[in-house]
C-alpha cells in the first residue's frame, strides 16, 4: 500500500503541492481544509485528470482530520497572508493560532508523521510546530530555504542568459529580508558566480532574491507566489518518500550548529525516510557568520513573542 501524505490547506500552494505529489505516483494524497467543498472539489478535479496523465495514486478532499489518520508526511500550507494594515506581529499571532490547531490535530491522528511547514513566517511556524507537536526535531522541518535558493538560481540564469539547470545557488539562515545568500558558493557549470558577475550585479541579485515573494505579489496585484513554493514543498516530500538522502536546503532545528541552539534556521540537510537525517554545517566567512547570527536574533525575537523559547 502506498504511504499517505496529507496537505493541509487547499489554496493555491496546497492544491499545487497536492497535484505534484499525486503526479509522483509515490503516495496517496489527502487534501484538507476548513472550507466545506473546497478540498473535495479540487481533489475530485485532480482525480479526474489521472486517467489523462497516467497517475496511479488516489486523492481525496476532506474537512475531517480523521481522514488524515496515519499520514507519513503532512505538508502544512494553511495560514493567512499579510494584508494591508496588518503588522508583522498581527500575522505572527494569527498564524500561530491556525498552525497550532492544525499541529494538535495531526499529532492526535498521525503521531509518527513528518511535519513539513510552508506557512509564514516560516522559521517561527516551524519552531512552533516542533513545540506544539512534541515530535522529535528530525520530524519537523520547513520549506523556505529551497524556495529562496531556486529564486536566486532563476535570477542568476536570467542575468547570464544561461539554462537554469546549469546554475547552483546557496541561501541559508532565515526566510525574508534577513536571509543570507552565499554568492561565493553559487556556481554556473561549476564556476563561481563571483567570477562571472560584478559585485554590483551580485548585490542586485541578492536583493531581488530577498524580495522575491514581494515582487510576485506586486505583479499579481492580488494573490502571491505558489508554483515555486509548491514545487519546493513537493520536492522535499518526495525526497523523504524515496528515502533519497538528497542534500536539500531546509529549515531545520539547530542544536549547536553555527553556534546557535534551540532555533529553526536554514541550512543544507540530508532528507530521507526519517525526515532530517543529517544537518550539513557550511563553513562561513566572518561577514556571513555575522549575518547568520543577526538572522537568528530576529527569528528568536519572534519565537519569544509566542512564548515558546526555553
Amino acid at each position: 500500500m502506498k504511504p499517505k501524505v496529507t496537505v493541509v490547506g487547499s489554496g493555491n500552494v496546497g492544491a499545487e503541492c497536492a497535484r505534484r505529489l499525486l503526479q509522483s505516483n509515490l503516495c496517496n494524497v489527502v487534501l484538507i481544509d476548513i472550507v466545506e467543498g473546497l478540498p473535495q472539489g479540487k481533489a475530485l478535479d485532480m482525480l479526474q485528470s489521472c486517467a489523462i496523465e497516467g497517475y496511479a495514486g488516489t486523492i481525496i478532499g476532506t474537512n475531517n482530520y480523521e481522514d488524515t489518520k496515519d499520514s507519513q508526511i503532512v505538508v502544512i500550507t494553511a495560514g493567512l497572508a499579510r494584508k494591508p494594515g496588518m503588522s508583522r506581529d498581527d500575522l505572527l499571532h494569527k498564524n500561530e493560532t491556525i498552525v497550532k490547531g492544525i499541529v494538535e490535530q495531526i499529532a492526535k491522528y498521525s503521531p509518527n508523521a513528518i511535519l513539513l511547514l510552508v506557512t509564514n513566517p516560516l522559521d517561527v511556524m516551524t519552531y512552533l510546530s516542533y513545540k506544539a507537536s512534541k515530535f522529535p526535531t528530525n520530524r519537523v522541518l520547513g520549506m523556505a530555504p529551497l524556495l529562496d535558493q531556486s529564486r536566486m538560481e532563476a535570477f542568476i540564469a536570467m542575468e547570464l542568459n544561461v539554462p537554469i539547470t546549469d546554475v547552483s545557488a546557496m541561501v541559508i539562515a532565515t526566510h525574508g529580508d534577513a536571509m543570507v545568500p552565499l554568492p561565493r558558493l553559487s556556481t554556473v557549470k561549476g564556476k563561481p558566480v563571483t567570477e562571472l558577475l560584478s559585485k554590483e550585479k551580485i548585490d542586485a541579485i541578492v536583493a531581488r532574491t530577498a524580495n522575491g515573494g514581494a515582487e510576485i505579489v506586486n505583479l499579481l496585484k492580488t494573490g502571491s507566489a505558489y508554483y515555486a513554493p509548491a514545487a519546493s514543498a513537493a520536492h522535499m516530500a518526495i525526497a523523504m518518500l524515496k528515502d533519497s538522502k538528497e542534500r536539500i536546503s531546509s529549515c531545520v532545528y539547530l542544536d549547536g550548529q553555527y553556534g546557535e541552539k534551540d532555533i529553526y534556521l536554514g541550512t543544507l540537510a540530508k532528507l530521507g525516510k526519517n525526515g532530517v537525517e543529517e544537518i550539513v554545517e557550511i563553513k562561513l566567512t566572518p561577514e556571513e557568520e555575522t549575518a547568520f547570527h543577526a538572522a537568528a536574533a530576529k527569528v528568536r525575537a519572534d519565537n519569544q513573542k509566542l512564548g515558546y523559547t526555553k
